[in-house]
């Protein structure tokens, strides 16, 4: 607690270790968190928010969001005109396919 390199709000640290508990949990239930994520796919924003402040501590909709759209599963991270988003199109995200079978 007295390292000013990590976390020190004990709130935050039992949270993460409830969460990699909760994380445990989840892949022996359903064989992965990946497995766990395709299982509740698609979701909004918020349905995703609720659901993981539901299962995990100290997970708010900024870092769900952050989180989601890093793994492909929201829109977002990059703007229709950026060569970036080109690029993610091609690699079918799962936020492209959700709104492609509507």
């Amino acid at each position: 607690m007295q390292d000013a390199g990590i976390i020190r709000n004990r709130l935050k640290i039992s949270a993460a270790i409830e969460n990699a508990k909760t994380i445990r949990a989840i892949q022996k239930e359903h064989g992965s968190f990946a497995i766990w994520l395709e299982c509740h796919h698609p979701k909004t924003k918020e349905e995703w928010t609720k659901l993981f402040k539901k299962t995990f501590r100290f997970t708010g909709g900024e870092i769900v969001n952050e989180f989601l759209m890093s793994i492909g599963y929201l829109p977002g991270s990059h703007s229709p005109g950026c060569d970036v988003y080109k690029k993610i199109l091609k690699q079918k995200p799962k936020w492209l396919q959700a709104a492609t079978v509507k």
